[in-house]
């Protein structure tokens, strides 16, 4: 599988509600699911929480993903989603590249940060793919719980 015809834009209301109440995913990645974490799902469904920081990832005018970014200095930090459906489809890394270089033309920073759960050992590897570095590993609270995360990060020239 191949996205064709991708568009980047500002997170529209009606997409973040379908992302919040209808993305499902697969054991283990339910943990995932927006609403699994009520400040993730009123951050999502909320205009003012996501401010201009969400954004949608369409191809051929269907709603993929998500990703959202939080500038600090001359650092970025990011959260992404893909569509539950098409994880595992082999997409990842193409999906990832269209978001960096989304950063890359919008962005003059100097570091790209973000962080994946430990168990999500195919996220880890694509990252790592792309150049991102394991800076640490740290406890979580997040899902009613407290989970193992690893900070990453990469540096833009």
């Amino acid at each position: 599988m191949k996205l064709t015809n991708v568009e980047i834009n500002q997170l529209s209301q009606k997409n973040a509600e379908v992302i919040a109440d209808t993305w499902k995913y697969e054991e283990p990645y339910s943990f995932y699911n927006m609403t699994e974490d009520p400040e993730d799902y009123e951050q999502l469904i909320s205009s003012e929480g996501r401010g201009q920081n969400y954004y949608q990832i369409l191809s051929d005018n269907e709603l993929i993903g998500y990703f959202c970014l939080f500038e600090s200095g001359d650092e970025l930090e990011i959260g992404l989603g893909l569509k539950p459906n098409l994880t595992g489809k082999g997409i990842g890394d193409q999906f990832f590249q269209i978001i960096l270089d989304y950063i890359n033309q919008n962005f003059k920073i100097k570091q790209i940060n973000l962080a994946v759960a430990e168990f999500n050992k195919r996220a880890h590897k694509l990252y790592l793919n792309h150049g991102f570095k394991d800076i640490e590993l740290y406890n979580q609270a997040t899902n009613g719980g407290v989970y193992p995360f690893i900070k990453m990060s990469k540096r833009i020239n």
